[in-house]
Formats: structure tokens, C-alpha cells, sequence
């Protein structure tokens, strides 16, 4: 924390590979404003990051009507895909503005904050990425998963597009059938070999999760696409169970492709399902109020 004026906002950040959502707040935890900007995962690259945070809070004092405001008056909690990764967890906050209060944590542990309300529980989420997180009764905080793109995050929406895009360039070939799903996706890459090696060259996480609708809307009439499914459906169940193999914590399942896809999930996954209590930014608030408590931050109640 920076020696600073008394905080009189505090602001939730949740950002991940698809978009940033903005929640600022009183000292007295009232919502003033909201707001909404481009991704700020952090494997995107910090810049880009720190540039749609920095909109997205912006935007939020603008929706609140409060134009006179001043970084130094502003802590910020921010949940953001990527932040796992330490090395750009300290870049990210190298380059970070001059707010009084900044506390940086990976966007699956902080929607697990605002799903239990800090209290013990899992939570399972699989958006653009995906990640499994546990409190668990005994206060140690398990991560399963959310190794990143392109080699994890088995389940999300970028795996799904990935293994889409693999269907689409092996049935290029010759090598696999031309179903709905290829034909989807030649409509959204191109058709030609030369125009799926140019989309998948300029491709990132955010690319190919906007192809994760198409097997969506293609498994009724495609096997292909419903085994591709059937198969982040197995990812996630495998994700929860081993967060919580005595299936004693109530779990959260979230995101988008993770919400398309809860009905689906095994059994004995979803006898342990309960209702969010709140979502990221919430735990992206309690994570940067908590630390200002720890450490006598004063925040003004006016």
C-alpha cells in the first residue's frame, strides 16, 4: 500500500481473455457505478491489461457521474486470469498506476472468494479459460488446472475452439469426415488450407474461444461436436473431484461455457452444487478490503 489521502473508493476488477467488468464502491461498500472493457488476462500481454482495467475504471466513475476523482483516493482489487503465473503477476504490478491500494490475485480465486463468501467451498470455472479452486475447512487454499493457454485449461472455451479448429483442419486434409461443425467453422476461418493457416497464425485464447459456440449449436447434428463436449464435460467433473475428493465442500460452478455445461456434470458433482453468493468482483472487493483491514488502510465513509 502507498502512503496516500484517505481511500474514499474501492474498486472490483474481474478480467479474464474475453473482457474486464468494473465495480466501484463507497467506503461504506455502496455501489456507485459499473462498467465493462476489453480482456486483461494477463498472457495477453500486461499493456493490453493494464490499458482495459484502466478504461473499465475509468468508465466506472463516469457511469457513477463522478468526474473530480484521483488514483490516490482508490484501492483496487483485482481478480485476473493469468495472475497464477508469477513472473507476470510482479510485471503487471511493476507497471501498475499510483493508487493507494492495489491487491492482485488469479480471477478463479477471487470468484471463489465471492461464491462463499470467504468461507470454505470450491468452485469450478470455465470461461475463455478455465481453473478449480478450493477453501478448504482447514484454511488451505488448493489450485487444480488453470495451466493456461494453449496447453491447459482443459474444459474452456479456448479448448473447445482449439480442438474445433483441429476437426476443421484435419477434415482440410482429408483426414476426418466434413460434418456441421467443420462446415461452422470453415464459415468462421475460411475454408482453404491457406485461410485456416492464416486465421490460426493471428489466432490467440480469445480467437478460439469465440469458436466454443459453434460446437454448441452443432452437437445436435454432429457426433464430432458432441463428443468434443462430452469431453470438457469429463475435464470438469475431473477438475471438482479432485479439489474435493471426500465431496465435503458445497461447490460453484461458473462461467460461461462452465454454466452451459453444469447439467451435464456427473452426479455426485452436481448433488454438491449451491448457489453463488456473489461473483468475482465481489470477491475482488472483499480481497482488497480484507487487505486494507490487515493493514489499518483508513476508508472514508462519506
Amino acid at each position: 500500500m502507498r502512503h496516500a489521502a484517505t481511500i474514499r473508493y474501492v474498486i472490483g476488477i474481474d478480467g479474464g481473455g474475453t473482457g474486464t467488468r468494473a465495480r466501484l464502491t463507497g467506503g461504506e461498500g455502496e455501489v456507485l457505478g459499473s462498467a465493462h472493457a476489453g480482456p486483461s488476462a494477463l498472457g495477453q500481454g500486461v499493456q493490453q491489461a493494464w490499458n482495459n482495467v484502466s478504461q473499465a475504471i475509468e468508465s466506472s466513475f463516469r457511469s457513477a457521474n463522478v468526474r473530480a476523482w484521483q488514483p490516490e483516493e482508490c484501492a483496487v482489487g483485482l481478480g485476473l486470469a493469468g495472475a497464477i503465473v508469477a513472473e507476470r503477476n510482479r510485471d503487471f504490478m511493476r507497471a501498475a498506476p499510483r493508487y493507494a491500494a492495489i491487491e492482485l490475485a488469479n480471477d478463479g480465486y477471487t470468484a471463489l472468494l465471492g461464491a462463499h463468501g470467504g468461507a470454505p467451498g470450491a468452485i469450478v470455472a470455465a470461461g475463455t479459460g478455465s481453473i478449480g479452486e478450493a477453501l478448504r475447512e482447514d484454511g488451505e487454499h488448493v489450485s487444480i488446472g488453470g495451466w493456461g493457454y494453449p496447453v491447459g485449461d482443459e474444459g474452456s472455451g479456448a479448448w473447445l475452439g482449439m480442438r474445433a479448429m483441429r476437426e476443421a483442419q484435419l477434415a482440410t486434409d482429408g483426414r476426418a469426415p466434413v460434418g456441421p461443425l467443420v462446415h461452422a467453422v470453415w464459415g468462421a476461418a475460411g475454408d482453404s488450407r491457406e485461410a485456416l493457416l492464416a486465421w490460426v497464425e493471428a489466432a490467440g485464447q480469445h480467437a478460439y474461444a469465440g469458436l466454443a459456440p459453434l460446437v454448441f449449436d452443432t452437437e445436435a447434428t454432429d457426433a464430432r461436436a458432441a463428443n468434443l463436449l462430452n469431453d470438457a464435460v469429463r475435464a470438469l467433473d475431473g477438475i471438482a473431484l479432485a479439489l474435493d475428493p471426500d465431496g465435503r465442500l458445497p461447490l460453484v460452478v461458473s462461467g460461461s461455457i462452465g454454466q452451459r455445461l453444469q447439467p451435464r456434470l456427473a452426479p455426485s458433482i452436481r448433488a454438491r452444487l449451491v448457489e453463488p453468493l456473489g461473483d468475482a468482483v465481489d470477491g475482488a472487493l472483499r480481497l482488497v478490503r480484507a487487505r486494507l483491514e490487515a493493514i489499518g488502510g483508513a476508508i472514508d465513509g462519506r
